[in-house]
C-alpha cells in the first residue's frame, strides 16, 4: 500500500464571529495556506502510479482557483470559513480524483493545522 501527497498554496481572506480572538477575528484580514492532498493505493501494473499526478494536479488547479485570492466567507458551500471547513471543502470536490486518504489544510500563516479524513459512518 502507498501514499502519495500533493499539495497547493493559496491567499485568502476571511472574518469570523463568536472566538476567543475577538475583535482581531472579527475583521477581516488573510492568511497563507497550504493544502495537502493524500491519496491511497496499489500502482497500476500498467502506469506504476498510484493515481496520474497530472490529472490530481489539474484537479487541484481547480479547487486552488475556487480559493486563491477570495473573501471565504462568500464561498457559500464552505460554510463558516474555518480550517475544518475548508478541509471538507477541499475534500468534497476532489473525492473523484482517487482513493483520498486525507485533507490536511495548513494555515502557515498561524502555525495551524486541521486534516479531514473524509465522511465517517
Amino acid at each position: 500500500m502507498w501514499e502519495l501527497t500533493k499539495a497547493f498554496r493559496f491567499e485568502a481572506a476571511h472574518a469570523l464571529t463568536g472566538t476567543t480572538f475577538g475583535a482581531d477575528s472579527e475583521e477581516i484580514h488573510g492568511h497563507s495556506f497550504r493544502a495537502e492532498v493524500t491519496v491511497r493505493g496499489t500502482p497500476d501494473p500498467k502506469t506504476g502510479m498510484v493515481v496520474d499526478l497530472g490529472l490530481l494536479e489539474r484537479a487541484m488547479a481547480e479547487v486552488q482557483k475556487m480559493l486563491d485570492h477570495k473573501f471565504l466567507n462568500k464561498i457559500e458551500a464552505l460554510g463558516l470559513p474555518t480550517l475544518e471547513n475548508l478541509s471538507r471543502f477541499i475534500w468534497e470536490r476532489l473525492e473523484h480524483a482517487g482513493k483520498l486518504t486525507r485533507i490536511t489544510v495548513h494555515r502557515d500563516s498561524c502555525n495551524e493545522s486541521c486534516t479531514y479524513y473524509g465522511p465517517q459512518g
